[in-house]
């Protein structure tokens, strides 16, 4: 199974924020620049990561954004959860539906593999992929001048 790239981009901006001091914020323009990607998407991931309460984002001059309260300690496999979604594997539906779909055993041995997938994620916590040495390089691409 491969995350989307909306959830690989939140994996990776909730990291960058899991190693913010306690009274550091970003914004979501850096973020975007220190991982590469347009500030637009960033923007959305970090509205749907603000939905659910993953993010804090505070508007005006002491704003920002940092990791809402015990987010840190919030399974990899809940936030993949979230950004995921409830799409399915495969497409059996839409434009052009699978002629299988009536009675496919497919679709639910693909829906099974999927919650094992986020399962094994559910034991690891941000606090996790966020320590030693990726806490590191968390912190160098964090420290880089933008542009």
């Amino acid at each position: 199974m491969q995350l989307t790239a909306f959830t690989d981009l939140g994996l990776r901006i909730v990291m960058r924020l899991a190693v913010l001091d306690a009274e550091q914020t970003a914004t979501t323009r850096a973020l975007a620049e220190q991982l590469n990607v347009p500030a637009t998407h960033a923007a959305k991931v970090v509205t749907r990561l603000g939905h659910f309460g993953v993010v804090d984002a505070r508007r005006g001059r002491a704003g920002g954004l940092r990791l809402a309260d015990g987010a840190r300690d919030l399974s990899v496999g809940f936030v993949a959860r979230a950004l995921e979604g409830d799409g399915e594997v495969v497409e059996c539906e839409g434009a052009n539906p699978c002629p299988l779909r009536g009675g496919c055993r497919l679709r639910g041995a693909l829906a099974r593999a999927r919650e094992a997938f986020f399962a094994a994620l559910d034991p690891v916590t941000i606090a996790d992929v966020s320590a030693a040495p990726t806490r590191d390089l968390l912190l160098t691409i964090g420290a880089r001048p933008p542009g």
